[in-house]
């Protein structure tokens, strides 16, 4: 009678116990990169022609990658010569105008416009919007409204979470991509950012090495990345040559934090997010092609 209890009891305790998988470890090597933040800079287009980039994104596993450029030209340069690779994204950054100024740019949406007629960019961006000023504030709603009329997504490099909310209260059914998940933001404030919008996703460039500690997964990093599974994405930040240099390193940054988690989790994060984001089909076929 106690036997038969005990093993009634073990049974029912097993039945609500969570089974936790294995890490996929070693596995994480045999899974396709999409890579969500690359830039081709007019820097790197002679000691990394698109040839170049190309070989660098096989050595390292990344199957596609979504490129903004400065100017926008770097992007279609790579998107013609490998369009089964590369996903466009068009920079506001040309000319004169760059990351401190371009929304002070006189005919900023007529290029945007533009460059959206003539290429098939998935979004605006990467592009910097800090504390928001008042001054851009109707600019800015105008670039929300056309991500939305164009039904793109933007792009947005901030450290602020307000700054996420205004772009979602000035055009709610946005889909956006938060680079560098925050930069400086706290796992905290990126949980509640991402409890609140649905179609909020980020990419995890720059983030790699406080997400994985001495010996596992940072505690508060584990809880978002398990949490909100689905809304994170690799991504490099090749901004500068050096970046492009140490490209196969970042990369395998990216993979070593990916290996602590579990099959899916992981194959999410190198790619499946992408492929329901962007409907794109993310497959190691792909690498060695153009």
């Amino acid at each position: 009678m106690r036997a038969g209890f005990f093993w009634a009891l073990i049974s029912a305790v097993l039945a609500v116990t969570p089974v936790v998988a294995d890490p996929i470890g070693d596995g994480v090597d045999h899974l396709p990169i999409f890579d969500a933040h690359v830039h081709y800079k007019e820097p790197a287009w002679g000691p990394y022609p698109p040839g170049t980039v190309i070989e660098l994104m096989d050595k390292s596993g990344v199957a596609m990658a979504l490129v903004s450029s400065t100017p926008d030209d770097g992007t279609i340069k790579l998107y013609e010569y490998a369009p089964n690779r590369i996903v466009p994204e068009v920079r506001p950054y040309h000319g004169g105008w760059g990351s401190s100024n371009w929304t002070r740019a006189p005919e900023m949406l007529d290029y945007l416009r533009g460059r959206l007629d003539a290429h098939p960019h998935v979004g605006i961006g990467e592009f910097h919007a800090h504390s928001i000023d008042t001054k851009d504030d109707a600019f800015l709603r105008q670039i929300a409204k056309l991500a939305a009329e164009r039904n793109i997504l933007l792009h947005i490099h901030t450290d602020e979470a307000e700054t996420v909310k205004f772009f979602y209260d000035a055009e709610p059914k946005l889909t956006i991509i938060w680079a560098h998940a925050g930069m400086s933001a706290a796992p905290g404030v990126i949980e509640k950012m991402m409890d609140t919008y649905p179609v909020l996703y980020a990419d995890l460039s720059y983030r790699e090495h406080e997400i994985l500690g001495a010996e596992d997964i940072e505690p508060e990093w584990k809880h978002l990345l398990t949490k909100h599974s689905d809304k994170f994405m690799v991504g490099s930040d090749t901004w500068a040559n050096a970046q492009w240099e140490n490209y196969v390193e970042l990369i395998n940054d990216n993979r070593r934090w990916i290996s602590y988690f579990p099959k899916d989790l992981a194959e999410k994060f190198a790619y499946k997010n992408a492929e329901k984001l962007f409907g794109i089909n993310v497959d190691k076929s792909l690498i060695g092609t153009r």
